[in-house]
């Protein structure tokens, strides 16, 4: 078994398949109609097989509170890994991503946190 697709909740599927496309740089790799959404997912670039990200829409309200109470209380939705996280760090606040973290040493990984637009914080760790 291994893990094909994650998701994570957005409010708007257009500015976030925006974001994550011209922003982070992943390649959309499916997006089809589901009833009044989409399913939308999107790969690494460098990992074309690799396990899919779905924008998945925050219409449930359960969903809405999830997310609303996580990213007040700064809990990332999910993590990505980077190579080098000062220079992807710096790459990011070039294209106009907010941070509310900078790069910071946590024992064996360094981390980063950023504001996704659409709802969520976002982790960046290198290794």
């Amino acid at each position: 078994m291994k893990i094909i697709v994650t998701g994570i909740f957005v409010q708007n599927q257009d500015k976030a398949l925006e974001f994550y496309s011209k922003k982070l740089g992943f390649v959309k790799k499916e997006d089809v109609p589901v009833g009044e959404f989409r399913w939308i997912t999107l790969i690494s670039p460098n990992d074309q097989d690799g396990t899919e990200l779905l924008l998945e829409p925050n219409d449930h309200p359960a969903a809405k509170e999830y997310q609303k109470k996580i990213f007040a209380d700064g809990i990332p939705a999910t993590m990505f890994g980077v190579a080098d996280i000062r220079e992807e760090y710096e790459q990011l606040m070039e294209k106009g991503v907010k941070f509310t973290m900078e790069p910071t040493e946590m024992g064996e990984v360094t981390i980063a946190v950023f504001n996704d637009t659409c709802g969520n914080l976002i982790q960046i760790v290198q290794k």
